[in-house]
Parts: C-alpha cells; sequence; structure tokens
C-alpha cells in the first residue's frame, strides 16, 4: 500500500509553488493558465466576460468533472476582488486553487470535496480596479470602484427599491454567470473589517427593517453558514478584532444590521439565482502589506475548506412525473420559508434546497395542479460529503411538457414594495429589541 501511495505521488503534477506577493492580471493569468494545463482532468479555466478596459473575468473551476455539471453535484463559487483596492481575498483565492489541485489524490478529505462538489473560483470581478491601485492601503483607494468609477457592489438589480445605476459589465457578466450555472452556495470576499455578514443587505419593515435588521426565510441557514466561517478563524471570532465602534459577536453579523446597502451582489444571488451567498471580510487593512498574505493563508485556509462543504448540507433531489421524466422549472419550497421569487427545478429537474438538521414539509407546485407535499427529516450531518437525496415523483399523469420555462418570470422590480407579512424569522424578538434600543440611546 505504501509503495502504491508513493508512486501515485510521483505521477501526480508537479507545478512551482505560488509565492505570497500580490499577483497581476498577467502573473495570475499565467498562474491560472499553468494549473488549469498541469491538472486538466480536475479543472477547467474559461472567462465568463471581460471587464471595462478589456481584462478577463477568468473562473477556473476544480471538480471531478470540471466542464459540465452533473446531476447530484452541487455547484459552489468563490468571488473575490469586487472591490479592487480590497486585495487579500484574490490571493487567498489563488492559494486555495494550488492546495485543491495539489491536495488532490493525497488528502482523502479533499480528494472527496472534489469528487462529490464542482467549484468555481474568481480571483478577481474587479481587475481595472485591483491594476489600477498605486500602492497598498489600508483605507480607501481609487481602485475601489472600476473604471467607469462604479461600486459593484451597489450595481446589481435591488429587490427592496429601485437600483437605477447603469449596469457596469462586470454585473452583466456575473449575472449571465449565474443564469447559466445551478449555482448553491457562494461565498463574495471583502476586506476593510474581519466578519462575516448575511442578507439581507437591504430591506424593508416586512423584512424586519423596524428591529434594525433584515432576514431572509432563511435565517437560521444564513447565521449557521457564517459562524461556520467565521468559527475556524481564529481573528474573526473576536468581538472586536478591527476596534472599530461596532462588535460583532461571534464574528458574524447582519447586513443590514451593520449598515444597509442597496444593489448589492449577496441579495441578488439570494433572491435570483436561487445561491446562498455571505460577504466575508478578511482584513481589517483592504490592502496591507504582502509580508501579511502568509498569516491570512494559514488564518483562513480551514474556514475556506469547511465553508465548501456546506453546499452539502440540507436536501436534494429531482422532480419527476409518473413516466419518470424530469420536470424543470418547477417550484419546490419549504412549506414554511418561501421566497419572494420562488426556487425552481433546473432543466434536469433538480432541487437543491439548504437546510439545517429537522423536520420539514416540501411543496412542490405544478401549474394546473393542487401542490405535491412531502415530508423529509434532515438528518445531524450529511452523509459522505452529499445532502439528504430525496427525488419526488409527483402523481401527475402526462410528461406535464407544456410547463413553460418562463412561467411565470421573477420580475426585476422591487419585489419586496408591497409585501405586507413577514416570516416567522423577522418577528421581533426581546433580545433584539433591547439590542436597537442600546443602539438608539448610545450610539
Amino acid at each position: 500500500m505504501d509503495c502504491a501511495r508513493l508512486w501515485l505521488g510521483l505521477l501526480l503534477p508537479v507545478v512551482a509553488a505560488l509565492d505570497f506577493s500580490y499577483h497581476h492580471q498577467p502573473e495570475m493569468e499565467a498562474f491560472l493558465k499553468s494549473i488549469s494545463q498541469n491538472y486538466s482532468s480536475i479543472t477547467h479555466l474559461h472567462s465568463i466576460g471581460e471587464s471595462v478596459e478589456g481584462r478577463n473575468l477568468w473562473v477556473l473551476i476544480v471538480g471531478r468533472f470540471p466542464k459540465e455539471h452533473r446531476i447530484g453535484i452541487p455547484e459552489f463559487k468563490y468571488v473575490a476582488n469586487m472591490h479592487g483596492d480590497e486585495a487579500v481575498g484574490r490571493e487567498l483565492l489563488l492559494h486555495l486553487i494550488e492546495y485543491l489541485v495539489t491536495s488532490d489524490g493525497r488528502d482523502p478529505e479533499i480528494t472527496n470535496l472534489i469528487n462529490s462538489t464542482r467549484i468555481h473560483i474568481m480571483p478577481s470581478m474587479n481587475p481595472d480596479g485591483f491594476e489600477a491601485v498605486l500602492k497598498p492601503d489600508c483605507f480607501y483607494n481609487k481602485g475601489r470602484e472600476n473604471s467607469n468609477f462604479y461600486d459593484l457592489n451597489r450595481n446589481f438589480p435591488d429587490a427592496f427599491e429601485f437600483n437605477t445605476v447603469p449596469r457596469q459589465p462586470e454585473t452583466v457578466a456575473v449575472m449571465k454567470w449565474l443564469n447559466t450555472e445551478t449555482f448553491v452556495l457562494s461565498a463574495n470576499l471583502h476586506g476593510g473589517a474581519l466578519v462575516a455578514s448575511y442578507p439581507f443587505d437591504n430591506g424593508v419593515p416586512a423584512t424586519g427593517t423596524l428591529y434594525s435588521r433584515s432576514l431572509t426565510p432563511d435565517d437560521d441557514v444564513f447565521q449557521y453558514l457564517a459562524r461556520t466561517y467565521a468559527s475556524r478563524n481564529p481573528d474573526m471570532r473576536k468581538r472586536n478584532p478591527c476596534r472599530t465602534k461596532i462588535e460583532f459577536p461571534g464574528g458574524i453579523v447582519n447586513g443590514y444590521f451593520w449598515y444597509p446597502l442597496k444593489g448589492g451582489m449577496q441579495d441578488y444571488n439570494y433572491i435570483w439565482a436561487q445561491c446562498f451567498e455571505i460577504t466575508l471580510e478578511l482584513s481589517c487593512c483592504k490592502y496591507p502589506r504582502k509580508e501579511k498574505l502568509p498569516s491570512f493563508w494559514n488564518e483562513n485556509k480551514d474556514s475556506l475548506i469547511d465553508y465548501i462543504k456546506q453546499v452539502h448540507i440540507g436536501v436534494k433531489g429531482q422532480i419527476f412525473d409518473q413516466n419518470g421524466t424530469p420536470l424543470p422549472n418547477v417550484t419546490v419550497e419549504v412549506q414554511d420559508r418561501k421566497h419572494v421569487c420562488p426556487y425552481r427545478t433546473n432543466k434536469f429537474g433538480e432541487y437543491y434546497l439548504l437546510l439545517l438538521p429537522g423536520f420539514y414539509v416540501i411543496e412542490v407546485t405544478v401549474p394546473g395542479h393542487n401542490p405535491h407535499l412531502t415530508k423529509v427529516t434532515i438528518p445531524p450531518k450529511s452523509q459522505n460529503f452529499s445532502a439528504l437525496k430525496k427525488d419526488i415523483l409527483l402523481p401527475f399523469t402526462g410528461q406535464l411538457d407544456h410547463i413553460p420555462e418562463s412561467d411565470p418570470l421573477c420580475p426585476i422590480i422591487p419585489l419586496y414594495r408591497d409585501l405586507q407579512g413577514h416570516s416567522a424569522a423577522t418577528k421581533p424578538s426581546l433580545f433584539l429589541f433591547l439590542v436597537t434600543l442600546f443602539h438608539i440611546l448610545f450610539k
């Protein structure tokens, strides 16, 4: 057995180790292309579009079947450097790529992760901004925005109010990308603080803004996801690692509670792309000296890996008609946590629902038929890097091939504008009332 492992190690590709420095576009492209060529069986490199100045927006996919979606294999993504002057995340994702591909076949945990997950990594969403930064700086730099001077994290459609800023090429590219894959879980990497922030970033009274927060119907899952990342980062889990006016108990915060913003990417992912996304603020200093990069990698490596694993919580499966034909564009929701944009099956009839352990009722809705209910119990732990698998056979005759893919469209308008009621997650609690009162009295 030891000899077999030795031979396997000798057969695996060897590339020069990535140094701990800041890699500009030519260097980053050379690294990504080298990885793609040397690990072609588990990687696929492609550009999802171009920046204002024509730089490619590169995405490297790592997985056992990197070039195409496979049924039952969830899609995960990391996006960094959305603000060009927030540079730590960009370098962390390059080192994560190197760690994943060099651990395949050597580390059982990473090998299983690659076997069971299709991992999309975009090191830089704003390469023009990164190139515009003249020197490292802990605070605001002109490279924050793209070359048209727009903040990309204020540039997406907003579910709570009209966002009329011109949509930028980088934003359009990401929106199109989200439509091409069945992304389940995501995080976008920022800098300037140390905290894991979860949706919503904007809100209305129906989502809890009267209590200084804005919560999704999946607030329990989002808090769990944020804690999963923060708990493995020794500095992030401190109450106030950056010594700012606001503290983050446990290293997490609701985005709206921290500060409201319009047109953010994480809200857009959750509402229109059916993808749970949180925002990871990874360094008090936005663009620290390169000598600090090894410590950032050591502090975030375990968190980055553990967070990817969370794509395997909850339940997944396919919806079939009585003839065993998969049904696309069928609404699949948990009964007590429906989304303002209903979550639907993809073209393979697949659904993925991120849920914590417990008992749930899944409601499948097909136009012209009564909702079909299925009871599931999510076990305490995911099994072998897989969510609970639950295929659902609908008791309908015929293939239901009359279901149009665009019926009904979820419009890109302020969807929450007229919403009156709110879910259980947004109802007030005594604790949050006292927190709100404290901030009013002492801010």
